[in-house]
């Protein structure tokens, strides 16, 4: 069965990469100005990104701790949504057309 991402793993997953660009951004520039390599800062900043990928695109199973539980089709047959009643302005103005 192909699980899909629930609601807080979508949260948790765009919390992560937040956290994970932006510390590897940081660590990228200190090691590449102490350094003076714009080489070695691009392969370090690449190796965050793709790390960061591998952690957070793929539905991992901590991503799925809350799964949603949908109603059967027969339940929603059941128990029909209510309909809004019609706004007090709206039949107001439609007495004054007439």
């Amino acid at each position: 069965m192909l699980l899909q991402m629930d609601w807080q793993g979508d949260k948790l997953s765009e919390l992560l990469m937040q956290i994970m660009l932006i510390t590897f951004a940081v660590v990228t520039f200190v090691v590449g100005y102490s350094i003076g390599s714009f080489q070695t800062m691009l392969l370090i900043y690449a190796s965050g990104f793709i790390l960061t990928t591998l952690v957070t695109v793929p539905n991992w199973t901590w991503f799925n701790r809350h799964p949603l539980n949908w109603l059967d089709p027969i339940e929603v047959e059941r128990n029909p949504k209510p309909q809004p009643l019609a706004s007090k302005k709206k039949s107001s103005s439609k007495h004054h057309q007439k």
